[in-house]
């Protein structure tokens, strides 16, 4: 979740690594830091808080003439958020700094080695202990590319790390494993970064890095090694479309709630090229010449592994195929079983989270197929899978996910029909309905979007004062329902559970109580007496129910949300914004900060 920026060029380093951590806020962060090379030193800034406390020490200095950097926001995961632990980190000899994202799991084990050879630790973290292992292959090997090399063979774990020292004075080091890092090509310059708006004001031309490679810059020149090896790589680039303003909140309080309403936009993104009314079919030209799955398992986390149990319906009933939706932080532990015959769809937004790839490569090591479904093009899942089907949402802000899932809903909808018409498994009438109905769903959306937002506000000012909540939906519902538990526990800190309408008997329903309400999904379906009843089940034990359902419907609760009906999975579309309408608005009137994640400074965890 921390950002990382480096330079090195012609303009003065530090303003500009200042203004890229700037945009790269949305990872939340709670301390940062910069250094830079000046006069022949190497200089160190750091503070915890926000940007504006490290701008405060930075104020009054004259940094004008170093053109070198590095640049970090981090995110408290292992000693506190304080400016001892605040990155960069120096190595001992003073002569390296490093900023670093990921976990070096064998961190402890490294350090006693260093405290053997006589180093010393100024900080809690995994980062110092890193650097300080460079500093040791320095002596080693006798140069900053050979001693890098030599240190990450001898540590475990994950790492995006950003190097510079004043006995080079004009370079910046970077290297990758499992951490999103990508380079820019300027003119008279050249970049680093964790994400690429960092530095996208300067330059649209970039270079994904691979895990397992190092990139030495300086303002004219950049290579690309194999870090194990240091054999040269060549890497082509990448022209960027997309500028800064599409990250910006448009007028919008937060990111979040801004990203709720391109939902309309993200669908009809989805559909364009992919829908083909006229001859009846989806085209999903990233498929073509690849047969059908014998046997699909979708492998994801969170949003995205809530996002495959609602397509994995679809898939099923209408392409016959059997389905699996696995955690991906449990499924790549596992003793599986897959061959040839067995297709895996991974399934992320970022295209890095590090559970769904190690799950991929699981998965390629015992022979299966493996298709990637994301967001972003050049990110790690979109290289190593066979194939991928992007969701052209955009890039999102905002920590918790909303556009994401709703485009991930509208590619596994058409993944169902395409699959479905390849085997001839799909009912011509189901084809028709479902064409037809998903082309007109990105004006229905856009239109009932600001009754929702205003019907969320109504529950929201309701129900701010409970803390717990309980979620409950059936059949297609049920995904739905663990869905908005997790926003409203993400962004809103109330306790929520989702549950299987079915399941809340084995047990939670000892939980209900007027101060534990229940939010229901009770849309027209066949499953609905099922639901009501369930309902009934909530209303004996004096609950209060919250109801998203339909017009018409025989549901009497203390509070219905009753939104448009459209034509059947297509209903969840219309859920969704809703479920996340209302966690904003719960969040937003507790007076939460919306678009980052809690504070967690009291976690002590391996960064």
């Amino acid at each position: 979740m921390c950002g990382i920026i480096g330079y090195a060029g012609h303009r003065p380093a530090v303003p500009l690594l200042i203004e890229g951590l700037r945009r790269l806020e949305y990872r939340g962060y709670d301390s940062a830091g910069v250094a830079y090379i000046e006069a022949g030193a190497l200089r160190l800034l750091r503070a915890e808080g926000k940007l504006g406390e490290l701008e405060k020490k930075i104020n009054g200095r004259d940094v004008t003439m170093a053109t070198t950097g590095i640049g970090h926001t981090r995110w408290a995961t292992h000693g506190v958020p304080v400016e001892r632990n605040a990155h960069p980190h120096k190595d001992n000899s003073g002569r390296l700094a490093l900023i670093h994202n990921g976990i070096i799991e064998n961190y402890q084990e490294r350090k006693n080695e260093l405290l053997e050879l006589g180093y010393t630790f100024a900080s809690e973290t995994d980062t110092e202990v890193l650097v300080n292992l460079i500093a040791e292959g320095v002596k080693e090997t006798g140069s900053i590319l050979r001693a890098m090399s030599w240190a990450f063979a001898r540590v475990e774990g994950a790492y995006a790390v950003a190097l510079v020292s004043p006995d080079e004075p004009g370079v910046v080091y970077a290297a990758r494993k499992s951490s999103p890092l990508v380079f820019g090509q300027g003119v008279g310059e050249n970049f680093v970064a964790s994400d690429i708006p960092a530095f996208l004001p300067y330059t649209r031309e970039v270079a994904f890095l691979e895990d397992g490679e190092l990139v030495r810059l300086d303002a004219n020149s950049w290579q690309v090694f194999d870090a194990a090896t240091l054999e040269p790589v060549d890497k082509p680039l990448h022209h960027i479309t997309w500028d800064v303003q599409s990250a910006q909140k448009g007028g919008y309080k937060h990111f979040m709630l801004k990203e709720i309403f391109e939902q309309p936009r993200v669908v009809a993104d989805c559909l364009a090229g992919r829908v083909d009314l006229r001859a009846g079919r989806v085209r999903l030209p990233e498929l073509d010449g690849l047969e059908p799955p014998r046997r699909l398992t979708i492998v994801a986390c969170g949003t995205s592994y809530h996002a495959g149990l609602w397509g994995a319906a679809l898939i099923e009933s209408w392409a016959r195929i059997p389905v699996r939706v696995e955690i991906a932080s449990e499924f790549r532990y596992r003793d599986l079983l897959l061959d040839g015959d067995d297709v895996v769809l991974a399934v992320s937004q970022s295209g890095e989270t590090a559970d769904t790839l190690a799950g991929m490569r699981r998965a390629r090591e015992l022979g299966a197929r493996v298709l990637g479904l994301c967001n972003v093009v050049g990110s790690t899942v979109s290289r190593e899978a066979e194939r991928v089907v992007y969701t052209q949402a955009g890039p999102e802000i905002s920590v918790a996910s909303t556009k994401a899932m709703c485009s991930q809903l509208t590619v596994l909808y058409l993944l169902a029909l395409y699959w479905g018409a390849a085997k001839g498994t799909l009912p011509a009438e189901v084809a028709a309905r479902a064409l037809t109905g998903v082309h007109g769903l990105p004006q229905v959306i856009e239109a009932e979007l600001p009754r929702m937002r205003e019907r969320a506000c109504e529950l929201a000012r309701k129900y701010a004062s409970v803390r717990s909540f309980m979620y409950l939906g059936r059949g297609q519902s049920f995904p739905l329902a663990l869905e908005g538990a997790l926003k409203l526990k993400e962004i809103s800190y109330i306790h929520a559970e989702g549950y299987a309408s079915g399941e809340m008997k084995h047990g939670p329903i000892a939980l209900i109580e007027p101060d534990f309400p229940t939010f229901a999904l009770a849309l027209r379906d066949p499953l609905f007496p099922k639901v009501k009843s369930n309902l009934e089940e909530v209303q004996a034990r004096d609950g209060r129910i919250v109801a998203l359902t339909h017009p018409g419907l025989d549901l009497a609760v203390d509070d219905p949300w009753i939104i448009p009906e459209v034509w059947g999975p297509l209903n969840a579309f219309l859920a969704l914004p809703c479920l996340q309408l209302f966690a904003y608005e719960m969040a937003d009137y507790l007076g939460k900060d919306v678009d980052q994640p809690r504070n967690l400074a009291k976690s002590v965890t391996v960064e």
